[in-house]
């Protein structure tokens, strides 16, 4: 109970003194993140403690660490604040005239030539829209759908969840790579067990959620030699040209960039491995011209032939 006899009042503020102070890890650099006074930041804290009959946290000299209420009230502050933030931003924008900003979220390394041949009429054709790319999520791609972090996830593993749409658009092959003097370079496809022996190089995704591994691999039960991450695709393409390894990429970027690193594409199995990119968003956004506008956008490119780039 507070001093008038109500019940205490959780404010925003006090959500962003707990996000804070997990990420900046002390008092002093959290009141510094928030422009205020370490005494008023600790204030703050001790009277909603004091209201709520409950520590946030373990006092343990100059350390903090959170009881089981403040992991709670860290897992609130970390849902609701994006939510607030994202809110403000969006009020702002209509009372200045704007439509807004399109956030949109990357779970495919190889989809940004993909993604500019659709920004780039888009931002034409929504010129009061602003346009935001972001590739790293604190919970995932879906966790970012949900928390407000971002406004549209394109993907090419959709995970179906109440809440959320998932539109396809965009069809593609994922292929084995291999270089110039490679022994299945003139093969019309590859067998699961022909990748034994090989060092596979694929971007930095976990196996169980790279297509080579689940439609490919796995069911086969069988494992590269090694299997070697790499974030850049020219240096993907590079390592594969001078016989480092082979690689799984879709089959128009080989095509797209084949010839400048004399690689080739094989087919994975005699009838392929086909993939599909998706749009996702949440359902509660589905009438918002800007991001109805998007998608649109999207499927026409998809269904005027160009989509294999």
């Amino acid at each position: 109970m507070d001093e008038a006899g109500g019940m205490a009042i959780l404010e925003r503020i006090h959500l962003s003194i707990i996000r804070e102070v997990d990420r900046h890890g002390s008092l002093t650099a959290a009141a510094s993140h928030l422009n205020l006074t370490q005494p008023a930041l600790s204030h703050a804290i001790r009277k909603l403690e004091e209201q709520l009959g409950v520590d946030v946290w373990h006092r343990e000299g100059r350390s903090l660490r959170p009881t089981q209420a403040g992991e709670w009230l860290l897992a609130v502050a970390n849902r609701l604040l994006p939510q607030l933030a994202h809110a403000e931003e969006r009020l702002q924008q209509f009372a200045q005239g704007e439509r807004g900003t399109l956030r949109i979220g990357m779970e495919c390394h190889p989809c940004y030539q993909w993604l500019l041949k659709i920004v780039a009429p888009y931002v034409d054709a929504w010129p009061k829209v602003d346009v935001d790319v972001r590739q790293k999520f604190q919970f995932g791609g879906i966790g970012a759908l949900f928390g407000h972090d971002i406004d549209m996830l394109v993907t090419p593993d959709p995970l179906f969840k109440p809440g959320l749409c998932f539109e396809p658009v965009f069809d593609y092959e994922q292929v084995l790579v291999v270089g110039p003097g490679h022994r299945l370079r003139h093969a019309a496809f590859v067998e699961p067990q022909q990748v034994a022996d090989e060092v596979l190089i694929t971007y930095p995704v976990a196996p169980d959620r790279l297509d080579i591994y689940t439609q490919f691999l796995m069911p086969a039960g069988i494992s590269p030699r090694q299997h070697k991450p790499i974030e850049t695709t020219d240096i993907m393409l590079l390592m594969v040209a001078h016989g480092r390894g082979v690689a799984a990429l879709p089959r128009w970027l080989v095509e797209e960039y084949g010839a400048k690193f004399n690689v080739s594409p094989v087919r994975l199995g005699r009838d392929g491995v086909a993939k599909q990119i998706f749009l996702g968003f949440r359902e509660a956004d589905a009438d918002i011209g800007y991001l109805r506008g998007f998608i649109d956008l999207a499927l026409a490119h998809r269904n005027s032939g160009t989509a294999s780039l």
